[in-house]
């Protein structure tokens, strides 16, 4: 099933969609809701962030693949995570499917996508075993962690390189009743293909991600955990589009524009 969060008119709401509709629901799809009789045509809502969350965790470098082309790129030798460590990103940087990224006056040419599947969590989630850990999903979205690499070479935080405005969209909404390892993660820039990995084959799994994370920290329903990315990345520029599609979930496009 997929839960959008929409916006008709001056109302925001939440819904589901099914083919080119949208049934509108009232209340919060992982809280108490009720779903209602009113249908709209999908094409006449804008789809907003499928949720804004409390905390939005981020997972980095979980990929084999990705660390050692990295590594290869920049001359040096792989090095690996050792264990699951965590991160977080702003709530600022967040947009939906459709709308613009924006390229920084000040960003250079190493601007990339970074495609990485979402889990949105619907419970809350302290002390949980790995192998309960994805009982506590609600479901899954796709985020592409736009990142400025020469900003994050030279900053000692990801404060400007990864939580720039705009550079975090997310969507186009949450879908249930999937598993990470049954995805694959393809990544289209103006239309071709630039990645295409298996979505599940990280390092470190969500349910280790989940488990590790709320041994220390609790985890409510409407946070976040992006699960990192694969390949290497290419740059994008004002005027492309990227797209990312991930098996089960649908498609994330947005349109890459230069700061005015």
């Amino acid at each position: 099933m997929n839960w959008c969060r929409f916006q008709s008119g001056a109302t925001i709401s939440y819904g589901i969609v099914e083919g080119d509709a949208v049934t509108v629901v009232e209340g919060i799809p992982w809280q108490e809701h009720h779903v209602t009789a009113r249908k709209l045509r999908l094409s006449e809502v804008k789809l907003l962030v499928p949720v804004i969350p409390g905390t939005f965790y981020c997972a980095g470098v979980n990929y084999r693949s990705h660390v050692i082309k990295m590594a290869q790129k920049r001359g040096a030798e792989p090095k690996f995570p050792e264990k699951a460590d965590i991160g977080y990103r702003a709530n600022n940087a967040l947009v939906a499917h459709g709308e613009n990224i924006i390229k920084p006056k000040l960003a250079g040419e190493e601007f990339q996508y970074e495609a990485e599947l979402v889990a949105v969590f619907g419970k809350t989630a302290r002390n949980v075993p790995k192998e309960k850990a994805l009982d506590y999903v609600f479901g899954w979205t796709i985020g592409n962690d736009v990142s400025e690499r020469h900003w994050q070479r030279a900053d000692r935080t990801l404060w400007r390189s990864k939580n720039a405005d705009t550079f975090k969209p997310m969507g186009p909404w949450i879908t249930t009743g999937l598993h990470p390892k049954d995805m694959r993660t393809i990544v289209r820039l103006n239309g071709q293909e630039v990645e295409n990995f298996a979505t599940g084959d990280m390092i470190f799994d969500a349910e280790t991600y989940i488990a590790e994370v709320s041994k220390y920290i609790t985890i409510n329903p409407g946070d976040v955990m992006w699960l990192g990315t694969d390949g290497v990345p290419q740059n994008m520029k004002p005027g492309d589009v990227c797209e990312i599609d991930i098996t089960g979930i649908g498609t994330l496009r947005n349109p890459i524009v230069a700061e005015k």
